[in-house]
């Protein structure tokens, strides 16, 4: 063997055994001698361990520099004190090795010190909803009703306007989003323009109310979960101090702002009024007083939100959005999941239905999650539900029910858990946004309780290939082998705007990933006081993306998109 193989045999070496954590017991020899020949007094200052290892490396943190100065320095001897050359270069070359690992973790500790330094920088800049605060509106007299504009099964919406707070009027030529809706009389045709919405800002969601009570006690406690998304003043002060006792908890949970999960601004009980269309579309929920053959009770909640111009689902059936359009349009599926799931909260019922949708000054559009009626959320913030009887609810809509939910069976001590199975349903919903039919529902009609992955039907060429593998990831059956909506929305991120920080880039190596972090939030920042341009989708994206920051993340994203398109490859060679 020559002395260069000899070398490179040692680094190998020396990073392998490192690796399977076989060096433990040497470095703790090496460290007592190293700490008995330079004592010279009582130590005044420790080495704290860095908290991004993992615990078993512990060790390491603190005395792998002096192993490797030992062992670099245990070689040269050799080397002039005798000993065949192969030994000799193999040792030194040991050290090495060492050495650079330590190198190595050394960029480590700096990659993650940048990110917590730019995940302190946005998180301080809180978001905040474009309209203006309330400062009243707890009365149902206190909004002028207009059209409904929504129904589902526990349901119905109408636009609104705000009495206290006349909207301004304005001649200004508005945009118009037309919506093609199919009726059994019918085609007729449903024009939402931008004075329509400025003329209704507001919409109404009024709950049906079948076993509730009539009371305000009975009614908070059976809908608490429809108060998930409810803002700090959406309740009347006496109200708050009312115990909720809603399905999954003594106190509802609140989730905070987030530019893609819906608002509730005011919450309150009132009587059921006869509203525009009641007798034809839900005469059965009425109360006895508005149908005597209704089954409903005379008070209900109901729940004042902003008002959108249409639902995914209504978007997507008249309008192709760009590919670029599409991107941006199922990351924002991901950021908001991921921000359900940082707080405790699985939506359990995501659907295109269940998505609404605006459009910001760049004719990009923006999507919100709304619809927490079936939603998990615990007071111990746990996204595992206790499944030990067959009555246990598992969420809605069971087309889009995640397989490890689906295939759940009950018993004494299971549980379901729900941390990535609101990203699986966005894998589904990603085909609606690329123009597909979503493969759960007919006529492809596959079953998520035992679909296999390579009956999922192609994406179009079109679709990028970095967005084709993370649906693809999203899509696995097996949640221990896909990604978490904060792992895929970065694997997004880094595809639309850090191709060039992954060029060259290893699962290992995050030195070049961290320099683009920081120009990355530098651009951002300064879009941000350019004035519009700072209230795009895009750059609500990328600061969403730079307040949650964390490097373990990142290497994960990296290495399923690295891990991700070497498989590509290896699959177009072979065929």
């Amino acid at each position: 063997m020559s002395v260069r193989q000899a070398i490179h045999r040692g680094l190998e070496l020396g990073r392998s055994v490192f690796q399977l954590g076989l060096l433990k017991s040497g470095g703790r020899v090496a460290a007592k001698l190293r700490a008995d020949r330079f004592r010279v007094g009582p130590s005044v200052r420790t080495v704290q361990p860095q908290a991004f290892l993992p615990s078993r490396y512990r060790y390491y943190r603190t005395s792998l520099r002096g192993l490797a100065a030992q062992l670099q320095a245990a070689g040269v001897r050799r080397w002039y004190g005798g000993g065949s050359p192969r030994n000799r270069a193999v040792l030194l070359a040991f050290g090495l090795g060492i050495g650079l690992i330590e190198q190595q973790l050394e960029d480590d500790r700096k990659s993650a010190a940048t990110c917590q330094e730019i995940q302190d920088v946005f998180r301080k800049k809180k978001f905040t909803t474009p309209l203006k605060p309330f400062t009243s509106g707890y009365n149902l007299d206190d909004y002028l009703i207009g059209n409904q504009i929504g129904k589902g099964s526990n349901a119905a919406v109408y636009e609104a306007a705000a009495r206290f707070a006349p909207p301004k009027q304005n001649n200004t030529n508005c945009s118009i989003v037309q919506l093609e809706e199919d009726t059994e009389e019918g085609n007729s045709t449903r024009s939402l323009t931008c004075c329509s919405l400025r003329n209704f800002p507001l919409a109404i969601k009024m709950m049906w109310n079948f076993g509730a009570g009539s009371s305000n006690e009975d009614i908070l406690k059976s809908m608490s979960h429809e108060l998930v998304p409810a803002g700090p003043l959406a309740l009347k002060q006496e109200n708050e101090q009312i115990t909720l006792d809603g399905h999954f908890g003594v106190l509802p949970k609140r989730v905070s702002a987030h530019p893609n999960v819906i608002r509730v601004y005011r919450a309150f009980t009132a009587d059921v009024p006869l509203l525009p269309g009641a007798q034809e579309e839900y005469p059965d929920v009425l109360p006895a007083r508005l149908n005597p053959d209704g089954l409903g009770n005379n008070r209900t909640l109901f729940l004042v939100m902003k008002n959108y111009p249409c639902t995914l689902r209504q978007y997507l059936e008249v309008s192709t959005p760009t590919r670029r359009h599409a991107s941006l349009m199922m990351l924002q599926l991901l950021e908001g999941v991921d921000h359900l799931c940082r707080q405790g909260i699985a939506h359990r019922d995501l659907k295109s239905d269940n998505v609404l949708v605006e459009f910001d000054s760049d004719g990009c559009p923006r999507l919100v999650i709304t619809d927490f009626g079936c939603c998990l959320a615990q007071r111990d913030s746990s996204l595992e539900l206790p499944f030990n009887s067959i009555w246990v609810n598992r969420g809605g809509n069971a087309s889009l029910m995640a397989p490890e939910v689906a295939t759940a069976i009950p018993g004494c001590g299971m549980v379901i858990d729900y941390c990535k199975a609101d990203a699986w349903a966005v894998g589904t919903i990603s085909f609606e946004i690329f123009g597909q039919n979503n493969p759960f529902y007919r006529p492809v009609g596959l079953e998520s309780r035992n679909y296999q992955e390579k009956q999922l039907p192609p994406l179009p060429s079109s679709v990028p290939a970095d967005v084709q593998l993370v649906i693809r990831f999203l899509l696995r059956r097996n949640p221990n082998k896909r990604p978490s909506a904060r792992v895929a929305a970065n694997m997004l991120h880094l595809s639309l705007w850090g191709r060039r920080a992954l060029a060259n880039q290893d699962s290992a190596g995050m030195k070049k990933l961290a320099d683009w972090l920081l120009c990355q939030s530098a651009v951002v920042l300064l879009k941000g006081c350019s004035g519009p341009k700072g209230n795009t989708v895009e750059a609500e994206l990328q600061r969403s993306f730079l307040s949650n920051l964390d490097l373990e993340d990142l290497r994960t994203a990296v290495g399923f998109l690295l891990y991700g398109r070497a498989h590509h490859q290896a699959c177009i060679l072979s065929a």
